[in-house]
C-alpha cells in the first residue's frame, strides 16, 4: 500500500505550538513541515525551493497543506514544478502530489499587505495541476472575501466557507482544528493520518 505524507506549509513567521498545523504534526506519524531558511522574510523563488526540496525527498504520495503565505507558496511551486510539461513528461514531484490544502492564502498583491509578505508576490493567476481544498473566511484581516473567491476560482479549487475564522491562527482560536483534518481525508479520498 502507497503511503501518503502529509507536507505542512506554515506562513510568515511559522507555526507556534498551539497552531493546528503544528497540532497534526503532534497527533500524527505521517506529517512533516517544510523547513524555510528565513520565516520573517517569505521570498518567492526561495520558500518554492523550500516546498520542492521537501516534496523530493519523500517517497509516495503527499497532499501539501498550507496556511496564509505558505498556501500561496504551495500555488506558486505547484506552476512552476508541478505542472505536467507534453514536451518534457511530467515532473517527478509533482506526480507525488495527490492534492493540497490551502488555508487563508494571504492576499500579497493587496495594496494594506504588510510589507514582509509583499516580497512573495505575484499571486499566480492559472489552474493548479492537482485537486485542491481553499478554506477561507469572511473576515480575515489580511484577504478580503472577494480576493478569496478570486482565488478559488483562479485556481481551479473547490472553495470551503468558515463563517468568521478570521485567519485561522491561534489568536482566533484555531488549536486542533478536527474540519481541517477532515479536509486532508477528503483529498486523499481515504483516512491517512496515521496516530502516533
Amino acid at each position: 500500500m502507497t503511503t501518503t505524507t502529509i507536507v505542512n506549509v506554515p506562513g510568515y513567521t511559522n507555526a507556534g505550538p498551539q497552531h493546528w498545523q503544528t497540532i497534526i504534526e503532534n497527533k500524527y506519524r505521517n506529517v512533516v513541515r517544510v523547513q524555510q531558511d528565513n520565516w520573517e522574510n517569505p521570498i518567492r523563488e526561495q520558500w518554492i525551493m523550500g516546498v520542492n526540496n521537501t516534496v523530493s525527498q519523500i517517497e509516495g504520495n503527499v497532499i501539501l497543506v498550507g496556511h496564509s503565505c505558505g498556501a500561496v507558496a504551495i500555488a506558486q511551486w505547484a506552476l512552476q514544478y508541478a505542472k505536467t510539461n507534453v514536451y518534457e513528461g511530467s515532473n517527478v514531484n509533482g506526480s507525488k502530489v495527490i492534492g493540497a490544502l490551502l488555508v487563508a492564502p494571504a492576499d500579497i498583491d493587496a495594496d494594506s499587505a504588510i510589507k514582509p509578505i509583499q516580497v512573495q508576490r505575484p499571486l499566480p493567476k492559472e489552474q493548479l495541476p492537482f485537486s485542491t481544498i481553499l478554506a477561507y473566511s469572511d473576515n480575515d484581516d489580511h484577504t478580503a472575501l472577494e480576493r478569496s473567491l478570486w482565488m478559488v476560482d483562479q485556481w481551479g479549487s473547490q472553495g470551503v466557507l468558515f463563517k468568521g475564522a478570521s485567519h485561522f491562527h491561534t489568536e482566533a482560536g484555531f488549536g486542533e482544528w478536527l474540519a481541517g483534518e477532515a479536509m486532508i481525508n477528503k483529498l486523499a479520498g481515504a483516512d491517512v493520518l496515521i496516530s502516533r
